[in-house]
């Protein structure tokens, strides 16, 4: 049975993290973020915000742990693999700092890629900032439109995931899901 890879992504404080804990706890496979690790693992070293501070280093340790991660879900006996995330989130918030990084990052993103994309727009009523989240609502609409771009670079189709209650975002995804069969 191949697994299906689907990455829900989006710009910070969309629902993500909300809906894969929401989709774990129904029993579905799925790989939780790690960029709020990296960062934590950093700020215990003195660094507040990594990602601010050395883009590249950071986004390296990301792109290697997303890489794991994909390859990890090739052996899950689950016909279904959530992502919070994708690889080429990395690429898009290195583009939206305009910093630069190596080809093999988008060689990667190349490499291995999702079956499905879900995205969830910047929706202001439920975003909020905290200790790992430092964008602003305004920052994440810029960053939303960066993700959109790099994921059509690498020749994905996006389903846009409706506003809606955690419920009714989780149908619309698994009714999607199960359209497309």
């Amino acid at each position: 049975m191949k697994t299906q890879k689907i990455a829900l992504i989006g710009g910070p404080s969309t629902g993500k993290t909300t809906l894969i804990k929401a989709l774990k706890s129904k029993g579905y496979y799925c790989m939780e973020e790690i960029s709020r690790q990296i960062t934590l693992d950093a700020q215990e070293k003195g660094i507040d915000q990594l990602f601010l501070e050395d883009p590249l280093l950071f986004s390296k340790q990301l792109l290697l742990g997303r890489q794991t991660q994909f390859l990890e879900a090739d052996s899950i006996n689950d016909k279904l693999v959530f992502f919070d995330r994708g690889l080429p989130d990395v690429v898009a918030y290195l583009d939206y700092l305009n910093s630069s990084y190596p080809e093999s990052f988008k060689t990667i993103c190349r490499k291995h890629t999702y079956d499905v994309i879900f995205i969830l727009k910047p929706w202001e009523a439920i975003y909020e900032q905290d200790n790992e989240r430092y964008e602003t609502f305004e920052q994440a609409l810029i960053i939303n439109n960066f993700l959109i771009h790099s994921y059509k670079e690498f020749g994905y189709n996006l389903v846009d995931i409706p506003f809606g209650t955690v419920q009714e975002r989780i149908d619309f995804i698994i009714n999607h899901l199960a359209e497309k069969k």
